[in-house]
């Protein structure tokens, strides 16, 4: 095992997310750490998992870490170099044996993993506006499961949000379902602190896992609202193999990781 000082926050989350990712998923992800942590799974623990983008990308080998999805690096020895709909018709199907991962963010969460990307406060009069949904409802609408990157803080961890841009499980148990919405929802949240995860019989966040140096008194005071955490065990931190895979084979530029 590595020390604490060894590794950065970006690399355990990226590592932690990694982890996630089981082999045979098909991992429907974005730009930056999301990216890398897709990656880095086919190295660590899932070397069957195929990896798609938005941009019509499927099964890119990514010899390089792209910028962004619509880098021409995701084309690489890809199995199908479509568009916009073969991606999201990609990210509906439900393959024999397999499921569709997406990895998500957002600027604000609420305790049944619902997300925020449109606005910080009045939707016609807001502080903030962000550049909204682009295709992250459909993926947490649609999905097998999702996993989800949020920066641990108060202003992102939030009794009600602002607006509802990507539905998590809505208001419980049969939220979805109410919805019109297939099985799938979020199944953990990766922060710079701890990972959360989402009870079975409630569908309300609880805390899983604090990070190496952390408890968790310092998980609830970084959050708007409660949670159980009776649950929680400490995280290992990266092994010096899955450093190695992070830093040398994925991301030598340090592009991502900085």
């Amino acid at each position: 095992m590595t020390k604490q000082t060894d590794y950065t926050k970006r690399e355990m989350m990226a590592v932690a997310a990694a982890r996630e990712i089981r082999d045979g998923d098909i991992v429907f992800c974005g730009t930056g750490i999301s990216m890398l942590a897709a990656m880095a799974a086919k190295h660590i623990s899932a070397p069957s998992s195929v990896i798609f983008f938005e941009t019509g990308a499927i099964d890119s080998q990514l010899e390089e870490v792209p910028l962004a999805v619509g880098d021409s690096r995701v084309m690489f020895a890809t199995c199908v170099n479509g568009g916009l709909a073969d991606a999201f018709a990609t990210m509906q199907n439900r393959f024999t044996g397999r499921q569709v991962v997406g990895i998500m963010g957002a600027a604000q969460i609420d305790i049944y993993g619902n997300l925020n990307s449109t606005v910080i406060g009045d939707y016609d009069t807001p502080k903030v506006r962000f550049s909204g949904s682009g295709g992250a409802c459909d993926v947490a609408s649609f999905v097998s499961r999702t996993i989800i990157f949020m920066q641990h803080a108060k202003r992102k961890f939030v009794p009600k949000l602002d607006y509802l841009t990507s539905p998590g499980w809505i208001d419980g148990p049969d939220g979805r379902k109410k919805a019109g919405l297939p099985g799938g929802g979020p199944a953990c949240v990766i922060t710079d602190m701890a990972i959360m995860g989402f009870d079975e019989n409630s569908r309300k966040m609880y805390l899983k896992g604090c990070f190496e140096g952390v408890n968790k008194e310092d998980v609830l005071e970084n959050m708007g609202f409660a949670v159980d955490t009776s649950r929680a065990v400490p995280v290992p931190p990266p092994t010096d193999e899955e450093l190695a895979i992070l830093r040398d084979t994925c991301d030598p530029q340090r592009l991502i990781l900085g």
